[in-house]
């Protein structure tokens, strides 16, 4: 998420296939979705019926109706980029359980106190204004043969009832993904949510008063000022660096007796932190923090979670306990029920693990162009290089030895990500010598038993799978990394800048396009383009005034990274600038003189 409005991964592009596959996919598409609408009845008719009040009666429909779901980055950004006077041909309607939009990128600052709730939040309704209707209401299920959806107001599944549409736009978000490790949900705090960044912010504040009292033992006041980050992604870095931010510069000057106990931890399966930006940056942040005294625990998974330990488990197989006050999980995401619910809707088409599929329009495969979804509830069919791996083996294998070594690989990766742009990602960490592709590789080769790379000698010292340029793969080994990547294929991160770009371009359609009555389907203008991402870069605070920037590839041109004062400098001006309103551009330039002046805001309430 964290993953800046200017992104959180350096993932370029998004699938651009040429005339013939995409006349190809759309004629295969037309063909399955005939029948999947029936497929969809035996599903629906295993759903236990919901009391729900009926709609009441309207008078014959005059325009198309449009339902909405959620009140993210890419509902939001539709909502505002479409026109005024749009509710002169749409009759749209807006249902979710959050009645307000949050700049989900300051979240960290709002945990510390940097910022106030009310600084990063703004009412749909405000957002909305006259382009159409709002419900705070969740919605539990969706009849696509019907065409309707059930909402219920939030914590009351008593008080339902039922919205009919003609298009459904879904951007429900996504969920915590907490990957099956046990005590997670019973221990550690998320960070998705306004409630998530207040709930940490309270117990930071409890953890300091608990072990500033003077009965407090020397060994339950060093558990709770102990605060562990699992996670080194964009989200995870920040939460450390905010959190080191207030402590050594806020609390220290009130709790002199407790700084030579405090610790902060940042767990990470990686060698490295912000593993999906350039390997410079990595290493930038590992400095950065080893000077703050943050501490880094990589190449370490979470086995368990339990009150007051988090157990971790390291590449040599040692386990051992981490003590914590605080624990915070911003690992990933996975599927919300609705989109999972839509997903067995539609089982032949909706194959993804993590999301909701759709074309290169955003329509959802199998739901004959009435359901639409964009943001972290969905991504794009993309077409997957394993399909093509003996043709691809044969343009790496340049010498004919019938191995592919590690120059050879990234040549081939680069090349392919022209048809298969989730290779591009790929090609770049391995050309940064970022080890994300190095585990893929190591882990690969290890299960085929050729190993043509190893873990260094000393595994305690060990960072990385040491991969050099002459370690070559098999046939087989090719082949079985291409699986490997494409079973983690997802055509575009879930960041925000991905879905506000998801959000205008729908806008755009809606606003472009007419309603064929005849159909009941959306028709787009003539030679609408499909939607098309354009990377704009990746930002990420790692505390003391210091950022750092992933500046996107340029054609041949790579520039490096920005990093620092002055990175840090134009990541506080873009959360200033990137606010939804001017209201909001104000009161967060407001917040961050206000920190700076008179320092953070770190009470108990």
């Amino acid at each position: 998420m964290h993953a800046k409005v200017l992104g959180a991964a350096s993932l370029a592009g998004v699938a651009v296939v040429n005339a013939t596959a995409h006349a190809h996919d759309r004629t295969v598409l037309a063909n399955a979705q005939a029948g999947a609408l029936q497929g969809a009845t035996a599903v629906l008719s295993d759903v236990p019926e919901v009391s729900v009040k009926e709609p009441v009666a309207a008078a014959a429909l005059t325009r198309p109706r449009v339902v909405i779901l959620g009140s993210g980055w890419a509902s939001m950004s539709m909502i505002k980029a479409l026109p005024e006077n749009i509710r002169k041909y749409y009759e749209i309607t807006v249902i979710s359980p959050r009645n307000y939009f949050l700049y989900t990128p300051l979240l960290p600052a709002v945990a510390v106190g940097t910022m106030e709730e009310g600084s990063i939040t703004e009412p749909v309704r405000r957002i909305l204004g006259t382009k159409g209707s709002y419900y705070e209401a969740s919605c539990s299920s969706i009849d696509p043969l019907r065409k309707e959806v059930v909402a219920c107001f939030p914590g009351d599944a008593e008080d339902c009832f039922k919205v009919p549409y003609d298009v459904l736009i879904m951007g429900v978000g996504s969920v915590n993904n907490t990957f099956g490790v046990p005590g997670v949900r019973e221990h550690c705090q998320f960070f998705k949510t306004i409630e998530d960044a207040s709930r940490l912010r309270k117990r930071i504040s409890e953890c300091f008063e608990r072990a500033a009292l003077p009965n407090t033992k020397e060994e339950e006041r060093q558990e709770l000022l102990s605060f562990v980050i699992c996670g080194g992604g964009p989200t995870g870095v920040e939460v450390a660096a905010e959190m080191h931010d207030m402590i050594f510069e806020d609390l220290a000057a009130h709790y002199p007796q407790l700084m030579p106990d405090v610790r902060i931890r940042v767990v990470e399966l990686m060698d490295t932190v912000l593993s999906t930006f350039d390997r410079q940056i990595g290493e930038f942040t590992e400095q950065q923090f080893k000077r703050s005294g943050i501490e880094l625990v990589l190449n370490t998974r979470v086995a368990s979670v339990s009150e007051g330990r988090v157990s971790v488990v390291d590449k040599c197989g040692n386990v051992f306990d981490i003590p914590f006050g605080a624990c915070v999980w911003s690992t990933g995401i996975a599927m919300s029920p609705l989109a999972q619910q839509l997903k067995e809707l539609f089982p032949e088409e909706q194959t993804h693990a993590r999301s909701v599929l759709t074309d290169d329009f955003m329509r959802v495969l199998g739901s004959n162009n009435s359901i639409w979804a964009f943001g972290d509830a969905a991504t794009i069919a993309q077409p997957h290089a394993a399909s093509r791996a003996d043709e691809l083996f044969e343009y790496a294998d340049m010498n004919g030895d019938g191995k592919v070594d590690l120059v050879e690989l990234a040549r081939v990766l680069r090349a392919a990500s022209k048809r298969y742009p989730h290779l591009a990602e790929h090609a770049a960490h391995l050309e940064a010598k970022n080890s994300r592709l190095g585990q893929a590789v190591c882990s690969v080769a290890t299960a085929g038993g050729s190993a043509p790379c190893q873990l260094k000698a000393s595994c305690p010292a060990s960072k990385t799978c040491d991969l050099q340029a002459h370690d070559a793969m098999s046939r087989e080994e090719f082949k079985a990394l291409l699986e490997k990547i494409d079973s983690k294929l997802r055509g575009l991160p879930a960041t925000a800048q991905v879905a506000k770009q998801q959000g205008e371009f729908l806008a755009g359609v809606l606003a472009s396009g007419r309603w064929e009555a005849r159909s009941g389907q959306l028709a787009m203008k003539p030679q609408q383009p499909p939607f098309k991402y354009f990377h704009k870069g990746s930002l990420a605070y790692v505390g003391s005034d210091n950022a750092v920037m992933d500046i996107p590839r340029v054609g041949p041109l790579a520039l490096p990274p920005l990093l620092g004062g002055q990175a840090g400098l134009l990541w506080r001006s873009y959360e200033v600038y990137a606010q939804i309103s001017w209201g909001k551009k104000l009161r967060v330039a407001g917040e961050f003189l206000r920190t700076k002046l008179f320092g953070r805001n770190f009470s108990n309430f």
